[in-house]
């Protein structure tokens, strides 16, 4: 490598041309190196702008990720919105549809969630047009669109849901033993029933597509004293109407044999007999009480008949009538296979001509009809027994050991002992539900207060159609809650907005 020596200043290099000042003219000595301020002030302009650009750079990704966050809260408050008015939806006609759309809200976004304040919550329930309105807004404060003036950002949420009942032909099937006097049950029931038909008709006096019997029941169904054509021909209610003395026959019947008294057959194919509490030391009349005050001490041929069953109509009224005319009856004891059978024969198709001129044309509908459902509700505060008032004396043809009842006395049923004939009439349930669930029919069942043993409630449960159709309500509040989730299941909620 040559190494190039620097001349003397002033003393150009032999045979090197002379150098020329910036100016073009000769100089007097070598050529300046670079002006270090003009490097420096290069850089200077470099940063200044690499800064200048950096302020945009952070703005933009400032606002994608205030953006993002705002995105994610409002997405949160959606959902939030869409819980508390399918929350409201449920009780908008019998509860208080604002505290539960309010407590679902805050369940679903918190009070200030991330750093969030709620400026506006309202939800509004229209009746009329069976729908439920949620609005809230709320501000969130932002982290770097504050470099351009932006504190917070408003957000706002909306969710409509539209309640609609399930097209259906329902029975309540209810308990109106003399045990539901005690402890204000029936009127806990009737009005708990009340609540439920509330739910499902909510302000209107008919709903398109809806039918509503109701059967109540003791140790015998009433199936209207006015119904004479469905007896046996010459039973007595009908042949010797002076057999019951200064009153008539209220319209109670007895069970049929065995395996009728556990389907749907018709009249036609299988009549009934009256039910006759003939006059005896624990029944003594010819002197007649018939009141309902009268309870153990009441007497005559109807003893124990309760109320009469109210076949399928589409009137509220006439629903909300009947629930209200159910008083307990004493004597006799609980047989809810019979209601729960009764309970069918006002929904099987087979009674169609038989209930002609009583209900709707073409009601009952088929089992496999596309629109319309078949529901049956049962409630019992008890177990299945046949019930022994204390007050009477064995005769010459030995002890009776029970009351009359649908079955007749105890020995009538084929029974010595009264756990042994329960466990019978707890067979004869079970097979009703299973026939009845086997034709499509669902079934709610309901055992009330603290008298359903283990035994009934299991019973009960294995009738339901599901675990969810089934409810152990040992209180007066938790039979309410009880009707009223019912309610809720028979109708469907939809967000429309």
């Amino acid at each position: 490598m040559t190494e190039i020596a620097h001349a003397p200043a002033n003393h150009p290099c032999p045979g090197q041309p002379p150098q020329l000042a910036r100016d073009g003219g000769p100089t007097s000595g070598p050529l300046s190196p670079p002006n270090s301020s003009i490097v420096t002030d290069r850089h200077g302009a470099v940063a200044m702008i690499a800064a200048l650009m950096a302020v945009p750079l952070l703005g933009f990704a400032g606002l994608a990720i205030d953006t993002a966050l705002a995105y994610v809260t409002k997405e949160r408050m959606q959902r939030a919105l869409d819980s508390a008015a399918l929350a409201a939806g449920k009780v908008m006609v019998n509860g208080d549809p604002e505290t539960d759309a309010r407590r679902y809200f805050d369940l679903n976004f918190a009070p200030g969630y991330l750093g969030t304040t709620l400026t506006g919550f309202e939800p509004v329930v229209d009746p009329l047009t069976d729908k439920v309105t949620v609005t809230a807004e709320a501000t969130l404060p932002t982290n770097f669109m504050k470099l351009f003036g932006i504190d917070s950002l408003t957000l706002n949420g909306q969710t409509t849901v539209l309640r609609t009942n399930r097209t259906a032909e329902l029975v309540l099937v209810m308990d109106n033993t003399g045990s539901m006097r005690s402890g204000g049950k029936i009127t806990a029931m009737k009005q708990s029933a009340m609540d439920l038909i509330g739910i499902v008709y909510g302000e209107d006096q008919i709903r398109d597509n809806l039918w509503v019997s109701v059967v109540p029941y003791t140790a015998t169904v009433n199936v209207g004293g006015h119904r004479t054509g469905w007896l046996q021909p010459g039973d007595r209610a009908i042949a010797d109407p002076g057999a019951w003395g200064s009153t008539q026959w209220k319209g109670c019947v007895e069970a049929r044999p065995i395996p009728y008294d556990q389907d749907d057959a018709t009249p036609a194919a299988i009549p009934f007999t009256s039910f006759y509490f003939a006059a005896d030391v624990d029944n003594d009349w010819p002197e007649i009480d018939e009141r309902n005050e009268a309870q153990n001490n009441g007497t005559g041929p109807n003893l124990g008949c309760g109320p009469e069953i109210t076949p399928l109509t589409d009137s509220r009224g006439v629903v909300e009538a009947a629930i209200q005319e159910m008083q307990p009856w004493h004597r006799g004891g609980t047989l809810g296979n019979l209601g729960l059978a009764w309970g069918w024969r006002t929904i099987s198709p087979a009674w169609r001509s038989t209930w002609a001129g009583e209900v709707p044309d073409g009601h009952p509908v088929d089992y496999d009809d596309p629109l319309i459902e078949k529901i049956v509700v049962i409630m019992t505060d008890g177990q299945n027994q046949v019930y022994d008032w204390p007050h009477h004396e064995p005769t010459g043809a030995g002890p009776r050991g029970s009351d009359y009842t649908a079955y007749g006395r105890l020995h009538d049923f084929g029974y010595t002992d009264k756990t042994e004939a329960r466990r019978e009439v707890d067979r004869r349930f079970a097979t009703t539900c299973s026939a009845m669930k086997a034709e499509g029919i669902e079934l709610f069942t309901i055992t009330f207060g603290s008298s359903p043993n283990s035994e009934t409630q299991a019973l009960y449960k294995g009738c339901a159609s599901s675990p969810k159709h089934y409810f152990h309500s040992p209180s007066n509040a938790e039979l309410a809650g009880a009707f009223r989730s019912i309610g809720q299941q028979l109708s469907s909620l939809r967000i429309v907005e």
